[in-house]
């Protein structure tokens, strides 16, 4: 089969909003080129069997970012590159700066589908204890403590990698005690759900609007088995949900958590956590001032770069 990569080179601050446009053409996967993901590194044991490189001298990108997204021939994604650069160029109505914001379109042959993966996609340590692997890679623990995620990019975006999911991450690892009901809004591929899992959370639910997100989602949990159970459906946030749980997750632009707020605040269980991320410098205060609005109480924030993740309790009737 003959595939369609489509990389659309734009700023840091976009790679989440230009990585959905590419999902919602139907993309069967995201890889992510992104310099901010380089600047905080230092020496470590980056090289494949354990050996200490210094990331200065890994070939990437000095400044902005490069989303590519694959397609099948069937897609016909050539008769939409004109769309996907209007929409791309439509960012800046949102508050966030796309440019250059080019889209480029390379014929990949299907016996170079694990190649062209491979040469964005390695195992990455995204916490402490939590390592995220791809599924084709023989990665072992390096430690008892430490707690592998397997994940196929070939399918959806959130390869654990980009800063918003790194703080979601980092956060599910300050919230979480074991036992909490959760419910994991836009769940992409299907991560925080899984490392959810991991960490002891109990029963779990993932939706996503997006049908490939979705069918990707399954797929990732039954590389994970302790997540092999997780029910995951299609739906248009928490529309239609009322049910009452301790978390819910969301790691998805801010312009989609707003309306999500007050559907949390609804489903959530006195004393329930609302984790956020996806949340760009720009629309930091009007998360905030929406959160305060539908009472939520602002109990953590965290930054990486210029995004943000936020912690918000819904109050305990009757507790002031």
């Amino acid at each position: 089969m003959q595939w369609t990569e489509v990389s659309v080179k734009t700023t840091s601050e976009a790679v989440e909003a230009v990585s959905n446009i590419l999902m919602n053409y139907g993309a069967s996967g995201v890889s992510i080129e992104d310099a901010k993901d380089f600047q905080n590194l230092k020496p470590g044991l980056y090289g494949p069997y354990g050996e200490i490189i210094d990331p200065k001298e890994v070939p990437h990108l000095s400044k902005g970012a490069v989303v590519s997204a694959y397609y099948p021939e069937s897609r016909h994604i050539d008769r939409q590159a004109a769309k996907i650069s209007t929409e791309v160029q439509g960012l800046t109505q949102f508050g966030l700066q796309s440019a250059p914001g080019e889209v480029k379109l390379t014929p990949v042959a299907d016996e170079n589908w694990k190649t062209a993966w491979e040469k964005y996609y390695h195992p990455f340590a995204v916490t402490r204890y939590l390592t995220v692997v791809p599924s084709w890679d023989d990665y072992q623990p390096k430690s008892a403590l430490e707690q592998i995620i397997r994940l196929d990019p070939g399918m959806a975006f959130g390869t654990g990698t980009h800063p918003t999911t790194q703080l979601s991450l980092q956060a599910l690892e300050i919230i979480l005690r074991g036992g909490e009901s959760m419910i994991d809004v836009g769940t992409g591929s299907g991560v925080l759900s899984i490392a959810a899992k991991l960490m002891g959370a109990g029963k779990i639910t993932a939706y996503d609007v997006d049908d490939v997100a979705v069918a990707s989602a399954k797929k990732n949990m039954t590389l994970n088995p302790q997540a092999a159970e997780i029910p995951v459906a299609v739906n248009d946030l928490l529309t239609g949900i009322h049910e009452q749980v301790d978390l819910v997750v969301a790691n998805i632009l801010a312009e989609i958590i707003v309306p999500l707020v007050p559907q949390a605040f609804e489903n959530l269980k006195p004393g329930g956590l609302f984790l956020m991320s996806g949340i760009i410098k720009d629309k930091y205060e009007l998360v905030i001032q929406t959160l305060q609005r539908a009472h939520f109480k602002i109990t953590q924030t965290m930054k990486m770069a210029d995004w943000y993740a936020i912690i918000a309790e819904k109050p305990i009737e009757g507790v002031k």
